[in-house]
């Protein structure tokens, strides 16, 4: 879940960015082990464009296209 201090940072999100390379680290940089940590950047940048509009940019978070699409494969990975 996005708390509203996520989105009001700034940068928007950059705490969830940051776990990202914390995990990343503790983790031998093994993508696998942080994916929760990536799926809550991914919300957490939804809610940032559902809010700013699909224009709106922050360094924490791929464009809203790019976005998108990498949620949509996310999705199909875990449906498999």
């Amino acid at each position: 879940m996005v708390s509203k201090e996520d989105l009001e940072t700034d940068p928007p999100c950059h705490s969830r960015a940051c776990a990202i390379q914390e995990c990343l680290a503790k983790n031998s940089y093994n993508e696998a082990k942080c994916r929760s940590q990536v799926n809550a950047l991914y919300e957490c940048c939804n809610a940032f464009y559902a809010r700013n509009g699909e224009k709106a940019s922050t360094v924490s978070c791929p464009k809203a296209s790019l976005l998108r699409l990498k949620m949509s494969q996310r999705a199909e990975e875990m449906s498999k």
